[in-house]
């Protein structure tokens, strides 16, 4: 248990530690086995999940204006200093590179070191998380309504208008398609050259994150309570409701077990474990709001936050992530957020 709701999406280690972060402004450590290893304090509200370099530094933001990379045993390695509050949860390329959006607007490309490599400046707050493709380009909307696509460099390579804000994280698929959702209630999929492939309409704003699943189906939750499951042509393959509330939002982003089965929360405070043709597996309940996104560790294990202050561990019969382009929130359980080369 911590001391603040946790809508953290946790981040699972090499050696099965599991990361995230609280509103009581800490960075955890948990064991396997669901004791403390060790907790880092920030500045402020951590909302921001966390990414697992190879040599197993976690980088995660805080809403304290700060970027924090700690060491695997608990120590501080550097922080770096933004203009506002950094909601965004950072990914990691293939070099080393870290990116992270900002409230401030913009997205930052920081080295190993902690030192700045560039920034860019979308013009209005960033609270979506970027996603890398296999050729470096780097992927994530911005409250100024469009989808940004820059260049390991930072130069613009295109971005595409949406109808309202994007607080949604891309996905990428096998072709390199882009799914990202809007809060003007869409599911977009946009071509690697920014040409717009296909939308499908929700019935409510759209802040899930999008994950792929084995056969190309797209996963998203939306604010009119639903899972939904879009085939890569655009079509309807099935929703699911949530709660039957009317305020069970379905924020959290969906992860996909090997099995095949989806994982998602809602705000009814439900885990849900769906079947591939939709219908439920099983429900579980915490104490509060699952806002936090669902990650698979190695072993089928799946981990989440609840407003209930609690990280939860839950065992699945996913035996592990599946073997998609995009299976949950961060790509993987390091959260790297980004495709294979």
């Amino acid at each position: 248990m911590t001391n603040g709701r946790v809508y953290s999406s946790p981040a699972v280690g090499e050696d099965g530690t599991v990361y995230t972060g609280s509103y009581d402004e800490n960075i955890y450590a948990i064991n396997p086995d669901g004791s403390l290893n060790w907790k880092y304090k920030t500045g402020y509200l951590i909302r921001s999940s966390p990414a697992i370099s190879k040599r197993g530094v976690i980088y995660i933001g805080s809403g304290d204006h700060h970027l924090y990379a700690i060491n695997p045993d608990g120590t501080l390695r550097w922080r770096f200093k933004t203009d506002f509050l950094v909601r965004s949860s950072p990914a990691i390329a293939e070099d080393g590179t870290i990116y992270v959006g900002c409230e401030d607007s913009y997205l930052y490309a920081i080295n190993p070191d902690g030192s700045l490599k560039w920034r860019y400046d979308t013009g209005f707050v960033i609270r979506s998380s970027p996603a890398i493709a296999s050729d470096g380009t780097i992927y994530i909307g911005s409250y100024d309504d469009y989808l940004y696509a820059l260049e390991p460099t930072g130069g613009l390579k295109w971005r595409y208008k949406t109808g309202w804000w994007l607080s949604s994280s891309p996905a990428i698929g096998e072709d390199g398609t882009i799914y990202v959702g809007s809060k003007d209630g869409y599911l977009y999929s946009v071509d690697p050259d920014g040409t717009l492939n296909w939308k499908y309409e929700t019935d409510g704003e759209v802040y899930s994150s999008p994950a792929i699943g084995k056969a190309g189906t797209v996963y998203v939750g939306s604010e009119d309570d639903n899972l939904y499951a879009v085939a890569p042509d655009g079509s309807l393959r099935w929703r699911y409701e949530t709660g039957g509330g009317w305020w069970d939002y379905v924020d959290s982003s969906p992860a996909v077990g090997k099995n095949g089965n989806i994982y998602v929360g809602s705000y009814d405070g439900h885990l849900y474990a769906l079947n591939t043709d939709g219908s439920l597996n099983w429900k579980y309940e915490t104490g509060g709001w699952v806002d936090s996104s669902p990650t698979i560790g190695r072993d089928g294990t799946l981990y989440v936050g609840s407003g209930d202050n609690h990280l939860y561990s839950i065992n699945t019969a996913a035996s592990r992530l599946a073997d998609s382009p995009w299976p949950m929130f961060g790509k993987d359980a390091r959260h790297s957020s980004r495709s294979k080369g």
